[in-house]
């Protein structure tokens, strides 16, 4: 077997084992800053969280989890309701992105 194939069965299996692939809420705070209309940063607001995601390892049912559970976190709604998806505007490995609104 050459080291090229070894190297990417090594890559694969690192990747594969690591949570890097899994799906989060695109909402980050911006250090230093008391503002709270500048606190944070990224897609995701209290009302309308955005997911990142990779479209051929996640399903739908995890992603609408996720934004329910950030919902009922932020006190906006008892649910989400799913918007719209984007391809190619999160990371690497995750560059989808599923964006919904909280209702009650």
């Amino acid at each position: 077997m050459s080291r090229v194939k070894i190297f990417n069965l090594l890559l694969l299996g690192l990747l594969s084992g690591c949570t890097i692939l899994s799906p989060y809420i695109d909402r980050r705070r911006n250090p230093g800053t008391s503002d709270i209309r500048n606190l944070y940063t990224g897609r995701s607001t209290p009302t309308d969280p955005a997911i990142c995601y990779n479209p051929i390892i996640s399903n739908d049912e995890r992603l609408q989890q996720l934004a329910d559970d950030e919902c009922v976190k932020n006190k906006t709604g008892n649910h989400a309701v799913f918007v719209k998806k984007d391809g190619f505007a999160c990371k690497l490995f995750l560059p989808s992105v599923a964006y919904y609104k909280c209702q009650k």
